[in-house]
């Protein structure tokens, strides 16, 4: 897009922002004056059109509504929370600069991969170019939104998608049930009801959060010298490097975004291939409310539990199966052949020291999860399909490091990284080794003694 395009999209954003301040100044105000904050979005659309057209730049009045069901969105499902006994569930009261605008079906105009966005009365009209084509035929977009991610803008499209048909025989059959554990090094381990299993590779999506992990921390101790101090106004050079910052943020989040996508479509497309009806997940969510470290608990927010089910959901909708989750503790440290407490292993393997039975760690837990009732209790009396065959995928393959050469570009050259040097000969048998000795820091010192 031009440059005044995109001033003009970024002033939408803003806009809408301001549309979200005004309602935290609005809440306050009624805070203080005893009254009711205003949360439905009724009420909210009533008060927005007191002050009339024009009072927030470009943005119309169906961009402003919906910040304001956005917000009413947000109100009640904390108050759901909350009432639910979620204490740590968190009211909308935070300001914010750039807040995404949605238009729904028949106030925008969709020409190719052109898109005329609605601006208020007595504007100039803004037509902006879409980088590609738009995926779905024009009269099945039902909605546009407006964002900002990293310093760049996108446009998301909502449309009607149907679900897929297939010819009699091949459809998903509800009687053939599927289990999922979710994992960290596997973000899905399915296992099938004839026998078969599924194990989708997530090492390179863990090694995409350590490696931007560390170059964020390089980048900061890097230029930490140069930051602004508090209450000074930071020189061009920060600028350039704090919209770095949030491309390179912008960009992970994205290739992380995408191998998730990616994992689960090879699930869903694996459970249409076995005419899987039903797929049982394991629910792993109580584990965020355990504290367990800093350095652990951050690997417990980038596993993205709550994501991987949502994609997971989406996609088998569309492919008509349905995914219903269920309890899944014990799974993993509970023999299947036994049912006895197992010690956790230090690899993948699962052995039990009771019976000898030996299997996969995940495949397991996903055979376990395939017998539980959702909704029931953690124990079923079913007996356990343990795969025999199974299929090996690997998601990420456009993350960096990933491809035929193994190799990281963030990751520093072996010579920075330190290296064992020349290997020294082996101590002859019986004598004394051969490396310099080790100098002993004697703390007691006689008198002029060095």
């Amino acid at each position: 897009m031009t440059p005044g395009q995109r001033r003009r999209c970024f002033g939408l954003l803003r806009s809408a922002g301001d549309v979200w301040a005004c309602v935290l100044e609005v809440n306050a105000w009624r805070r203080r004056r005893r009254d009711v904050s205003l949360s439905g979005y009724q009420e909210l659309c009533r008060e927005l059109s007191g002050p009339g057209p024009g009072t927030f730049a470009e943005l119309d009045s169906t961009g402003a509504r919906s910040v304001l069901r956005r917000f009413s969105d947000a109100w009640f499902a904390a108050a759901k929370r909350r009432g639910a006994g979620d204490v740590s569930a968190r009211f909308p009261r935070r300001r914010r600069g750039l807040v995404p605008v949605r238009w729904y079906h028949g106030t925008f105009t969709l020409d190719g991969r052109r898109v005329r966005i609605p601006t208020a009365k007595g504007s100039a009209p803004l037509w902006v170019r879409l980088a590609r084509e738009v995926p779905y035929p024009a009269e099945q977009v039902r909605s546009v939104t407006l964002l900002c991610e990293g310093g760049r803008l996108f446009l998301d499209v909502t449309a009607e998608v149907p679900v897929a048909v297939y010819p009699p025989g091949e459809e998903p059959d509800p009687g053939r049930v599927a289990g999922v554990d979710l994992g960290i090094i596997h973000p899905y381990a399915v296992a099938g009801p004839d026998g078969d299993g599924l194990l989708v590779s997530g090492r390179a999506v863990r090694a995409e959060h350590r490696m931007h992990l560390a170059d964020t921390k390089g980048r900061r101790r890097a230029v930490a010298r140069r930051g602004p101090k508090p209450g000074q106004k930071g020189s061009r050079r920060w600028r350039q490097y704090r919209r770095r910052t949030r491309l390179v943020e912008g960009r992970h989040r994205r290739r992380v975004r995408q191998a998730q996508h990616e994992a689960a479509r090879t699930v869903v497309s694996w459970a249409v291939e076995q005419r899987v009806g039903v797929l049982h997940v394991g629910d792993p969510r109580g584990v965020l409310d355990l504290q367990a470290g800093r350095r652990h608990n951050l690997r417990l927010r980038q596993w993205q539990i709550g994501r991987l089910l949502q994609v997971l959901t989406d996609k088998a909708a569309l492919a008509g199966i349905t995914v219903r989750l269920v309890d899944e503790r014990g799974t993993s440290s509970t023999c299947p052949a036994c049912h006895r407490r197992v010690p956790k292993p230090r690899g993948r393997t699962l052995s039990c020291p009771h019976c000898a039975f030996s299997g996969h760690r995940d495949l397991v837990a996903a055979a376990s999860i395939a017998t539980r009732i959702p909704g029931g209790g953690s124990t079923t009396l079913a007996a356990v399909v343990l795969p025999e065959v199974v299929t090996h995928r690997r998601a990420g393959r456009h993350l960096p490091g990933a491809g035929r050469s193994r190799r990281d570009p963030r990751r520093p050259p072996r010579v920075a990284r330190g290296s064992v040097g020349p290997r020294r000969p082996a101590p002859p048998p019986g004598g004394e080794s051969l490396a310099p000795k080790a100098r002993i820091h004697n703390t007691h010192r006689t008198p002029g003694e060095r």
